[in-house]
């Protein structure tokens, strides 16, 4: 059971006695919302009046939504049972207001049965008074405390006794640590003062003794040599003296002036601390009352938002009750006026029978019988009467209960709506976020799609690069293969049968530009180094008469020299042969002399196998080597490389 304190504070109250004078008492009253969720959910109002001046003055009063039903219904209230708490504190704030005020407009009475407050039930009324009449808005009836109730609420004023006790002892001890901290620290002050006063003392008196000394010793040696101006000396001593001592007065008054200002504006500080504690207290409370007034204005917000739709659903009702009995009235009053109508026939006809009774006597016994009969007609018409009203009657208790049950279909039917409305909304929200949803899957999708289309190019870029690769392999391997056989052609010849040799070597001016061989199946054109692989044999078993002879080349890390006699025009020539047929580059295709971004550098090839005068000749004219660039690096003649 967890209870939630709503109000709690002392009002002024008359209380008035059986036979008793009326008299005024401050009574604490305690508003408390107590949750009871064992065995269902419901809340309680529990209502308790006690007295700070009187610890056994305790009623209680615990007011359930079933005990307020009956009590609407007996003080013709129309606040529901969520709204009730609110408006009776509402109306113990106006009490409470109006309580300093000679003539109070509201006032709260406790009326008892007894002559005095004695354990008997009280009950407490709202009272609002004009010039008119005392108007009791409410009236509550309270139990006076059991012992046990009694017990159980002094413990409670006794526990929040020594909590408040504890509290205020802590706030003691820390006043009384920052005082002790404070003294201390003045008193630290104060010694260190007195100490620098001391050291002044002592010093000023050392000045003072070395100059009389200094002074005694003057006048000792010029007692001497002149005895006339001792006086003067002694006058101007002693003028001195004062001087210095007013001088030392003054600075003791100034030092003392100075301690004093220091203790005030310690003593200001200490004010202030106080006074900035006090107010941060201030500010505080404020703050929390402030806090306690947002609420309070919420819940009353809530409060009048609550009433508002009950007051419509009322005004709905009485509307509709308003029409209804508006007929009923003009139903009835159509019924009057025939009843009313058969009246007055009935006395005609009594008026009919009595002159006739005064005409004819002689026919007595047929008008009695006449007028029995009429007598019974006028009794069915009185107990059909009567019947039709407790038809009216009947009707109205139906009326009752259909209005119930239609309230109860209204509550019903809003609360549908509410829901409704919330799974209308929950609707939409699972729709935006689907339609989210699938406005992020088609992002997706698209992000798919894109990475699938670079997926693509890449691994199309990879087997190009690889493709590459192969061809760049290819060419190194053939380029080395060359290399070696010329290698190993340099060195199958001797340094003997080197002029021999050269004469023998095949010129690049008589080699053919590229044959073909039809026998082998092979109709493009071969490249030049090919040719030369095949054609070129060492020289080495001919006899070396030859009318050009050829100097020995030498690779070196610079330039492979061309021999003496090889004149200007033979290179030209050779290039021409070289590149005589298509235009072709060594051999090679053009594609792989091209520079690329995904290429692979060509390594392990040197500046000698690039640069050596085998290969001049079938190089094209933009990769020849200039005189200049000796040592021209291999990128010059391959760009992918």
């Amino acid at each position: 059971m967890a209870a939630e304190r709503i109000f709690d504070r002392a009002v002024s109250v008359r209380v008035r006695g059986c036979g008793c004078e009326e008299r005024r008492l401050n009574v604490r009253v305690n508003i408390e919302l107590l949750s009871i969720s064992n065995p269902v959910h419901k809340k309680d109002l529990a209502v308790r009046l006690t007295d700070d001046t009187d610890p056994f003055f305790l009623y209680n009063l615990v007011i359930s939504e079933e005990d307020f039903q009956s009590l609407k219904s007996q003080q013709g209230l129309l606040v529901d049972f969520s709204a009730f708490p609110q408006k009776f504190i509402d109306l113990l704030q106006q009490c409470i207001q109006e309580q300093n005020k000679d003539i109070p407009r509201f006032l709260l009475q406790l009326v008892s049965s007894a002559p005095a407050l004695d354990h008997t039930p009280v009950s407490l009324n709202v009272v609002e008074t004009n010039p008119f009449k005392h108007l009791t808005h409410l009236s509550l009836k309270f139990l006076p405390g059991t012992d046990a109730e009694i017990k159980k609420f002094l413990a409670n004023c006794l526990k929040c006794l020594k909590e408040d006790k504890k509290m205020l002892e802590e706030k003691l001890k820390k006043t009384e640590e920052d005082l002790t901290r404070q003294l201390s620290y003045t008193q630290q002050s104060l010694s260190e003062k007195s100490r620098e006063l001391d050291k002044l003392k002592n010093e000023w008196t050392a000045y003072t003794t070395a100059l009389s000394n200094k002074h005694s010793q003057e006048l000792t040696s010029e007692k001497e040599r002149a005895l006339q101006a001792q006086t003067q000396y002694q006058q101007q001593h002693e003028q001195q003296k004062k001087e210095l001592e007013n001088l030392h007065q003054k600075s003791i008054q100034q030092l003392q002036n100075r301690l004093s200002e220091l203790e005030v504006i310690n003593k200001d500080l200490t004010e202030r601390r106080y006074k900035g504690d006090s107010t941060v207290r201030e500010l505080k409370a404020k703050l929390a009352g402030l806090e306690d007034e947002c609420q309070r204005a919420k819940q009353e917000v809530l409060s009048l938002r609550r009433e508002n739709t009950t007051l419509d659903a009322e005004c709905h009702e009485k509307e509709k009750l308003i029409n209804q009995l508006q007929t009923r009235v003009a139903v009835l009053e159509q019924e009057i006026k025939d009843k009313d109508q058969l009246v007055t026939r009935t006395k005609e006809v009594l008026d009919a029978t009595q002159e006739q009774k005064v005409i004819l006597e002689e026919s007595t016994e047929e008008k009695q019988r006449h007028i029995e009969k009429l007598e019974t007609t006028i009794k069915s018409l009185s107990a059909e009467l009567l019947k039709a009203n407790e038809i009216i009657k009947k009707l109205q208790g139906d009326l009752k209960t259909l209005m119930s049950k239609l309230k109860l279909k209204n509550t019903v039917t809003i609360q549908q709506e509410k829901l409704l409305a919330e799974k209308e909304e929950k609707l939409q929200k699972e729709q935006r976020e689907s339609q989210e949803m699938g406005q992020s899957l088609q992002m997706k999708e698209q992000e798919v799609d894109k990475l699938r289309e670079q997926l693509e190019s890449t691994i199309q870029k990879l087997e190009e690069s690889k493709q590459l690769l192969k061809t760049n392999e290819n060419v190194i391997t053939w380029l080395n293969r060359q290399l070696s056989e010329v290698q190993m052609a340099k060195k199958l010849d001797s340094p003997a049968s080197a002029p021999a040799a050269g004469r023998a070597a095949v010129s690049p001016l008589s080699m053919p530009d590229r044959p073909l061989f039809h026998s082998s199946g092979i109709s493009h054109p071969i490249s030049p180094l090919y040719a030369f692989q095949n054609f070129v044999e060492p020289t080495h078993g001919k006899n070396g008469s030859s009318q050009c002879p050829v100097s020995k080349v030498q690779l070196n890390s610079q330039l492979l020299k061309p021999s003496q006699c090889l004149d200007a025009h033979t290179v030209p020539a050779a290039r021409h042969a070289a590149n005589k047929e298509n235009g072709d580059q060594l051999g090679l295709e053009s594609k792989y002399f091209k520079k690329k971004d995904d290429s692979i550098p060509l390594r392990g090839l040197s500046q000698n196998t690039l640069n050596s005068e085998y290969l001049r000749p079938y190089l094209p004219a933009k990769a020849q080597p200039s005189p200049k660039a000796a040592g021209t690096p291999a990128s010059a003649y391959f760009p992918g490389s």
